[in-house]
């Protein structure tokens, strides 16, 4: 590496919270599945279970985040 470039580093707390599949999109959990359960119903609940894209608005955000995804 040349003297004096920096080298752009992955959030570990983004690396956490999100996956990139094999084709390039990046996998979410949703949101909502923490409390308040029981106002919730069971079908709603299930479908809290499974992962979400990230919209298109906040790929850029996360993107740079994760550099070598």
């Amino acid at each position: 590496m040349a003297k004096g470039t920096s080298k752009s580093k992955t959030r570990k707390a983004v690396a956490k919270r999100f996956k990139v599949t094999g084709t390039g999109k990046i996998l979410r959990r949703k949101q909502g599945k923490r409390h308040l359960l029981r106002v919730k119903n069971s079908k709603r609940r299930r479908n809290l279970r499974k992962v979400g894209l990230v919209s298109d608005a906040d790929l850029p955000a996360v993107r740079a985040n994760l550099p070598f995804a």
